[in-house]
């Protein structure tokens, strides 16, 4: 998935740049703003517009001597529309989610990388930290299996390859005190979708 231009993705060409403007604030535009901010041309607004608004997925305004357009938020298409403007953040509640919920919860899981930054397009990996909990060996083999369901569950919400760093608690607590670069870069960016913070990793550490 690209999470960076998700409505784009689904609804190619102009008419997705218009709807991915308008989702984006609830502020009427007039449509020489709507066609500067999608990167197309008047003309291409001027004709796509009405056609939206014959849907009901937009309303106009006539406020002389221009037009002022906004998505309507109720209608049944715009909701599909919002969801896939905030597909990124659904997605890390739901990896938060399926990790809760499985035999063997991780002690965290904290996605970084590009993900973590809102830049993830359809060529990017998910990057994802997984700390094994202390009361869990590293061949134990439920562990081992519970991990690799994650994966392939995170893969089929997203579409994405997920590249799993897994650390014991001890060794996150380790690294996250440390100065490698994956690692502030996790203390920078990470968001911790399940269990423990990267405060709290360091603080086990600590104890």
């Amino acid at each position: 998935m690209d999470f960076v231009r998700p409505i784009e993705a689904v609804v190619p060409g102009a008419q997705g740049r218009v709807l991915a403007v308008l989702a984006e604030t609830t502020a009427e535009l007039n449509l020489r703003t709507i066609a500067q901010l999608a990167g197309i041309s008047q003309a291409q607004a001027s004709r796509l517009l009405p056609e939206l608004v014959a849907l009901g997925i937009i309303e106009r305004r006539e406020v002389p001597p221009s037009s002022l357009f906004r998505l309507v938020p109720e209608h049944v298409a715009s909701r599909a529309i919002l969801a896939l403007a905030r597909s990124s953040d659904a997605a890390l509640v739901e990896m938060g989610r399926l990790a809760a919920a499985l035999a063997q919860p991780p002690a965290s899981v904290i996605v970084f990388g590009s993900f973590a930054r809102r830049e993830a397009d359809v060529d990017s990996d998910i990057d994802v930290v997984v700390v094994r909990p202390t009361s869990v060996d590293e061949d134990d083999d439920l562990w081992s299996a519970s991990l690799e369901a994650w994966r392939t569950e995170v893969r089929r919400l997203t579409g994405n390859p997920v590249e799993i760093l897994e650390v014991s608690e001890h060794d996150a607590a380790t690294k996250l005190a440390g100065r490698g670069q994956v690692w502030v870069d996790i203390r920078r960016d990470g968001r911790v979708v399940h269990g423990l913070g990267t405060d709290e990793l360091k603080a086990e550490g600590v104890a």
